[in-house]
């Protein structure tokens, strides 16, 4: 997002919940008047890291279900965005799609990337939503049709940009971060392997990401292993962003190295 947007192009991030159950996960955060009031600040975070990557948000206006923990599984609350009947939760996302015409989308990939069920419940509706922008007889009053080009999941947490990097940090002699993210991931939940058909090349924003990434302070902790790896050896091995091609209106070769490859400098792209 931060490459495209310095290099002119109008990104737009929506957000489908306001984020009022997510745990506080920095522990600097963890306050009383932080618990109280976090959706409030979480609006705050996000406003604070849109304007870091120099890109448009808006919010979709649903309620956070949660991530249920206990065996059994706990229901979740009533009324929360992953138990929205699926045509009402696309129709705020058609609308906006619909307003911004975009190009090209990116979301979760149908495990939403671990199953958090906002997640998997964003992969069900951002593909109804693609699906359905394009069609007249779809949403009537949500604007007027509009073809996004092509569709993209999000590929970054394969195991192999864990792998690489910990192999560098090794032969620098560093001790590898990642051992109990290792562990604790595994024993959540299968890691997914999607194919990187495309990989991105922006090295030169990590900083602008890191700086967006630490704007969600409850979220993101400065000192966690996600910033320990130097930023000069992740520029080295491993210098870019993975999506996966799930669906394109344009020709294209794969591997890419651009999400507007096949788009730029054609009428599509007008």
């Amino acid at each position: 997002m931060a490459r495209y947007a310095a290099e002119g192009a109008r990104v737009l991030v929506a957000t489908l919940t306001g984020g009022e159950a997510g745990s506080i996960l920095n522990p600097a955060m963890d306050k009383p008047e932080i618990r109280e009031n976090i959706s409030e600040v979480r609006r705050e975070e996000m406003e604070k890291a849109r304007q870091i990557l120099g890109v448009e948000q808006q919010f979709m206006g649903f309620v956070d279900s949660g991530l249920p923990e206990g065996d059994p599984l706990p229901p979740l609350p009533e009324g929360s965005f992953a138990l929205q009947p699926l045509e009402q939760a696309a129709e705020p996302l058609v609308r906006a799609i619909r307003e911004f015409r975009p190009h090209v989308m990116t979301t979760y990939d149908e495990s939403g990337g671990y199953p958090h069920p906002d997640h998997i419940m964003t992969h069900k509706v951002s593909m109804e939503a693609f699906r359905a922008a394009a069609d007249p007889k779809r949403y009537p009053d949500a604007g007027e049709p509009w073809q996004v080009l092509k569709v993209y999941y999000n590929a970054g947490m394969r195991r192999k940009r864990f792998d690489v990097m910990e192999k560098a940090m090794l032969a620098k002699g560093l001790e590898s971060p990642f051992g109990e993210f290792r562990k604790r991931w595994a024993n959540a939940r299968p890691w997914p392997e999607l194919v990187a058909t495309t990989q991105v090349p922006c090295a030169d924003h990590f900083e602008t990401r890191d700086q967006a990434l630490i704007a969600h302070a409850t979220q993101i902790d400065p000192n966690s292993f996600w910033f320990a790896c130097p930023r000069e050896i992740e520029q080295e091995v491993w210098p870019h962003e993975e999506f996966h091609l799930v669906w394109s209106m344009v020709p294209v070769e794969l591997p890419e190295d651009d999400l507007f490859g096949g788009i730029r400098g054609t009428e599509a792209a007008t």
